[in-house]
């Protein structure tokens, strides 16, 4: 089974560029398949990491919903993971799903739970699964997954980023899914007095590391870079490699783009 890393956060936190950046981390590995399931609406994960999404979920869902009722019951199922597999885009070292818009009106429980049947059965193909959520929790607990080895609440280290970090933990322990451990990413980080300040109002949460703003980031996303293009010795893919060396219990990640 997968190993699941689901990423959650509020806009703007960074957690998309750090889900792309865990993706590159992997693929360097070279020894098992990746899934990177894009959960946001935004659908940015495939374009940080230089590919275009060959389809949305949304699309896949829509199409079953407007099949009228009746005993085609297996070829509605059969339709589903048909139409799955056809979004699913291939790209060096790594596979991408995105699921698009957000649900419109209407009943969609029959639907997602086709889809959250049909995703962990897929993800069983994969050694790594890493889920770039919207800025709440619903995709965990709509349509993604049951299970979450890792869930990393990527905040920045404000009192606004503490108090948004605090209410996705809340919720997360809420949610009908199994989460393995959970804790906050600090991203953007400059002033170890103010972070150390803040990091005492979340004492029950853990901290699995920090990420330091780098400028190299920001000027890549200003010239429509991916995190492929990044060097090896950025200061914030450095900080990410050595979150993701110590909570997946690797040795080393290679550092072979």
């Amino acid at each position: 089974m997968a190993k699941t890393i689901a990423i959650s956060g509020k806009g703007g936190s960074g957690k998309t560029t750090l889900a792309a950046m865990i993706v590159r981390l992997l693929c360097s590995q070279s020894h098992g398949a990746i899934l990177a399931v894009d959960a946001d609406p935004n659908s940015s994960l495939g374009l940080m990491m230089g590919i275009e999404p060959g389809g949305i979920i949304a699309e896949v869902r829509e199409k079953i919903l407007e099949k009228p009722p009746g005993n085609a019951g297996m070829d509605r199922v059969r339709s589903f993971e048909y139409g799955i597999q056809q979004v699913i885009t291939e790209a060096n070292g790594f596979d991408l799903l995105t699921m698009g818009r957000p649900e419109g009106p209407g009943c969609y429980c029959a639907a997602n739970n086709l889809l959250r049947k049909f995703l962990d059965k897929l993800s069983s193909q994969y050694q790594y699964v890493i889920i770039d959520n919207e800025a709440g929790m619903e995709h965990l607990s709509r349509r993604t997954t049951n299970n979450v080895d890792l869930l990393c609440i990527v905040a920045e280290p404000t009192a606004l980023g503490a108090l948004t970090a605090r209410r996705i933990f809340e919720l997360a322990k809420q949610l009908p899914i199994r989460a393995g451990e959970i804790g906050v990413i600090w991203n953007k980080t400059a002033d170890s007095k103010k972070l150390n300040a803040i990091r005492h109002t979340l004492n029950a949460i853990e901290t699995f590391g920090c990420v330091p703003f780098d400028q190299v980031i920001f000027d890549a996303s200003m010239q429509s870079k991916t995190v492929f293009d990044l060097e090896e010795d950025s200061p914030a893919f450095s900080a990410v490699r050595k979150i993701l060396e110590h909570k997946l219990n690797l040795k080393s990640v290679s550092r072979k783009a």
